[in-house]
């Protein structure tokens, strides 16, 4: 019999499921941010147990197992400096004339349209390292950032 009649089974012709991608570098958090993760890791674990599909229960499985790699790596990021911005710091910026307020998280807690950013956004990362008081270069433009005020995160 010719191989042009033969069924192939629909297993054959399935994408494969790869893991979900984890960010690159440390995986730096605040406490809240550790918590976030925990909580996230409980909720999926019992909604593993609970799902009968098996479809859905691997679905499940995959995303439990990115949020148990993210706990197992997860660093609490240390304090930074008083008047230093750094990860868990609460900067208010004036950024084209408008002010902002702006949390440095962990990449697991960020919420951009919240302007709580990772500590991995460009952003971020311009603002890392900076005191109160300093203008700073963003976006090819000198001086585009001013830093109006920083504080710790509240919990």
């Amino acid at each position: 019999m010719s191989v042009a009649f033969r069924r192939e089974s629909d297993e054959e012709h399935k994408e494969p499921k790869f893991e979900l991608p984890l960010p690159p570098g440390p995986n730096l958090v605040t406490a809240r941010g550790l918590a976030l993760i925990e909580a996230r890791a409980a909720a999926l674990e019992a909604a593993v147990a609970a799902e009968s599909g098996d479809e859905a229960r691997e679905v499940l499985r995959r995303e439990l197992r990115y949020w148990n790699t993210r706990r197992t790596t997860a660093q609490i990021a240390p304090a930074p400096e008083e008047g230093v911005v750094g990860i868990g710091s609460r900067v208010r910026i004036r950024l084209n004339g408008k002010e902002r307020l702006i949390d440095l998280v962990g990449h697991d807690e960020a919420d951009p349209s919240a302007d709580r950013l990772s500590f991995q956004a460009p952003l971020a990362k311009a603002l890392i390292g900076a005191e109160e008081g300093d203008r700073l270069d963003f976006g090819g433009r000198g001086q585009a950032i001013e830093i109006v005020a920083i504080e710790t995160i509240p919990d």
